[in-house]
């Protein structure tokens, strides 16, 4: 027998890429919620969800979906996280559950467990899986398969409330680890946001070049160029709202990596050939691990 839904009613604020997987997801498989509401301030973006099918209702009124929520899962850019939670909060009935998918943790656990009205419960997560692409189109449901989700609940939440969230992103596909809001931004830095901070630079970089080089650099690139920048072409807001709230975390991991970048460089200059092979094989050797741990 198929398991039933985990929520009678859940609303996915911000039907983008992430939002519109779970809207997928959860029409596909029936277990997550009964009844989907999508909740953006966009027309054009509930117009778009209700041409996909994606969701049983679609509103403009953040808090009247809250209000008749068991769930609500935000899924909007970091620095909109705290502002629409503390919008939303008071309407939402005792024994509902706030999630969100932040990849900034920061100071949000506390902040918003603060703002909780008696009865409900705040249990973020983070889906480890996306892809450069946004907007209710960008989604799909396997999105999540096999990818990490990392959960942050803030201290004092409801033990149940953490199991109930992990099972949503587990019927979704994802593992699942739980995790403290300071290590979470620290294992993001290096995996996540510093990579597309480099992506970002590097196509800056290519911009910036004379006319001739620049459309030559563009016409010919190999997939060396193409593979490590297709990140850059993810949503620019959501991506200036991680680094700026990330900012201490993501910068000391960039001063790591200038000093290694910057040992590599010297090797270069030397012209060291074993130390340039020796982190030319410690790469190898991170990019093997990927796939043998399936995030290839």
């Amino acid at each position: 027998m198929a398991d039933a839904p985990l929520f009678d009613t859940l609303t996915i604020i911000g039907p983008g890429l992430i939002g519109s997987s779970i809207l997928r997801r959860a029409r596909q498989t029936g277990t997550l919620a009964r009844h989907l509401i999508a909740a953006d301030c966009s027309p054009d973006v509930l117009k778009r969800v209700k041409e996909l099918d994606i969701a049983d209702e679609v509103t403009d009124s953040l808090t009247e979906a809250a209000a008749k929520s068991d769930a609500v899962i935000l899924c909007i850019p970091t620095g909109a996280i705290r502002p629409v939670a503390e919008m939303i909060l008071p309407h939402m009935k005792p024994g509902s559950l706030l999630s969100d998918v932040a990849s900034v943790r920061s100071t949000l656990g506390p902040d918003i467990r603060a703002l909780l009205p008696e009865g409900v419960s705040y249990v973020p997560a983070h889906p480890m899986a996306g892809t450069e692409y946004s907007g209710p189109d960008a989604g799909f449901a396997t999105l999540f398969e096999d990818r990490w989700t990392l959960l942050v609940p803030p201290e004092g939440i409801s033990p149940d409330a953490i199991s109930m969230m992990e099972n949503f992103w587990q019927r979704c596909g994802s593992r699942t680890r739980q995790m403290t809001d300071h290590y979470h931004d620290q294992v993001c830095a290096i995996v996540s946001h510093l990579p597309h901070l480099l992506a970002f630079t590097i196509c800056d970089t290519a911009d910036r070049l004379s006319t001739d080089l620049r459309s030559d650099v563009l016409e010919y690139a190999a997939s060396g160029f193409r593979d490590f920048t297709r990140i850059a072409a993810s949503d620019p807001i959501m991506w200036r709202d991680i680094f700026l709230t990330n900012k201490d975390t993501l910068l000391a991991t960039f001063r790591r990596f200038e000093k290694e970048a910057h040992l590599m460089v010297e090797a270069i200059q030397n012209e060291d050939a074993e130390a340039i092979t020796e982190r030319i094989k410690r790469g190898r050797r991170i990019r093997q691990t990927l796939i043998e741990n399936r995030q290839a």
